[in-house]
């Protein structure tokens, strides 16, 4: 997709109906403590820009972290998944038999809560978008929202062994 919406001659309307999002039953993300340590590695190690990153798995639980790259033009303040890159990893995706339930990404300098540029780039109203801050790096803050036709609406993020 590009920055105007259109993917390869399709339009992002005729484009999402191709990608398969799980929606989230419970209000809840589930992820394991490898998980997290992952996602949290990423975004470290991509300051002082932010990091981007896809969730597979069922029903609001991630069994998989897919580390993406953020080919946005203001890389410290936003984030932009690479087109091919995520057409990619969306079907090794479905060809695994999991399902997209997330998106995460880092927010290097402000709260873990959605900036309208989030909300203008939330095409997946099914998918639970989670942003980590590292305002205070020592003690990053996970956060998970849901946003549809611009609404915020806050999840829960369950950590645990495994699920």
């Amino acid at each position: 997709m590009n920055r105007n919406g259109s993917y390869q001659g399709l339009s992002l309307s005729e484009k999402r109906t191709t990608i398969k999002v799980v929606p989230t039953l419970n209000k809840m993300l589930a992820i394991n403590a490898q998980q997290k340590k992952e996602i949290l590695e990423h975004v470290r190690n991509s300051l002082p820009h932010e990091a981007c990153g896809i969730l597979a798995g069922k029903e609001g639980k991630v069994e998989k972290v897919y580390k993406m790259t953020n080919t946005s033009d203001s890389p410290e303040t936003c984030y932009f998944m690479d087109p091919k890159e995520q057409l990619r990893i969306m079907k090794e995706i479905r060809n695994c038999g999991l399902e997209m339930v997330g998106i995460y990404h880092s927010h290097t300098g402000s709260e873990a809560y959605p900036s309208a540029r989030d909300i203008e780039l939330a095409f997946y109203p099914e998918a639970v978008y989670v942003i980590v801050s590292l305002k205070d790096i020592n003690n990053p803050v996970v956060r998970a929202f849901r946003i549809v036709e611009g609404k915020i609406l806050e999840e829960e993020v369950k950590v645990g062994q495994c699920f």
